[in-house]
């Protein structure tokens, strides 16, 4: 008899492709509607939740813990493990530029604390969890993100706008190949009971190498413009949104790659969507804008 999972947030981001991986891999996938559902019921027979409830930064402090409480209290009645997609928040301003899956989780600042809190809740839980840490998202569609939002946005003028330092390397993950990952990880008979964190490495690369690919995908040339941050420092005291822009703008200026040695020991064989291809994929719908 298959598998079955459910997903929280299936119409997001991570979950909208989690839903399709699992289904490949020959789950049963089941989604939730938070407004008319009830969690425990639905969670009922799963042998996995995929935690990918993610409100918007102004709402984190208020929702996140709550709803991840929530999660804990369906998994812990249904016996069901819980994967979490998880970011680099955890880290902090001052952490080493290569990032190891010992790296202390020694950031102070309001949003990581809210990560940290509702981390901790799983890992004091008791339950098999599984958090899948990453980088910045590169999606296959206009999802919202960074990358669609901010770097891509004046492309078919011939500009990636860049939030950062242009030259330094940062964390990205395909996510196709995140989700693929998921579902092979928590596939593992050797996993661990309690909770695992696992780095998924994805791709290194700069705005400088981004550009680049990008000309290589598009046969133009792509300029890099600095994007501007000011206009979101004049709005920060009265827009709650920007101040959490703000708040994590050290990212976009701190170079910083996840180590892929854990990785790859867990998952040798796993294939890794070369980089044009992930890029080709992320900016096509500027093609039918043109």
């Amino acid at each position: 008899m298959p598998k079955k999972v459910l997903i929280l947030g299936a119409t997001g981001r991570f979950g909208r492709h989690a839903a399709s991986a699992f289904k490949d891999a020959g789950w049963l996938v089941e989604t939730f509607d938070r407004k008319k559902g009830n969690l425990e019921q639905a969670a009922i027979g799963c042998d996995a939740i995929i935690a990918a409830w993610n409100p918007a930064y102004p709402d984190w402090e208020k929702q996140v813990v709550n709803l991840h409480a929530q999660v804990i209290a369906a998994a812990q009645a249904n016996g069901a493990d819980v994967i979490v997609p998880s970011n680099i928040y955890v880290y902090g301003r001052e952490s080493p530029s290569f990032i190891e899956e010992t790296t202390p989780h020694a950031a102070d600042n309001p949003l990581a604390l809210v990560r940290k809190d509702m981390e901790r809740a799983y890992k004091e839980s008791g339950l098999r969890v599984l958090f899948l840490r990453t980088g910045d998202f590169i999606d296959t569609e206009a999802s919202g993100n960074w990358f669609d939002q901010v770097l891509i946005k004046s492309l078919n003028k011939g500009l990636l706008t860049y939030p950062g330092k242009p030259g330094i390397p940062h964390a990205w993950a395909y996510l196709p190949d995140l989700a693929r990952a998921a579902v092979k990880l928590i596939e593992r008979p050797d996993r661990p009971s309690g909770a695992e964190e696992v780095l998924y490495p994805g791709y290194t690369l700069s705005g400088k190498e981004i550009a680049h690919a990008l000309e290589a995908t598009r046969g133009r040339s792509i300029r890099v413009q600095k994007m501007k941050w000011f206009p979101l420092q004049l709005a920060s005291p009265f827009w709650k949104m920007g101040r959490c822009l703000l708040e994590m703008r050290y990212l976009w200026d701190k170079p910083h790659q996840l180590d892929s040695s854990q990785f790859h020991a867990l998952l040798p064989g796993f294939r890794t969507t070369a980089v044009e291809e992930a890029l080709t994929n992320a900016t096509r719908h500027l093609e039918r804008a043109d």
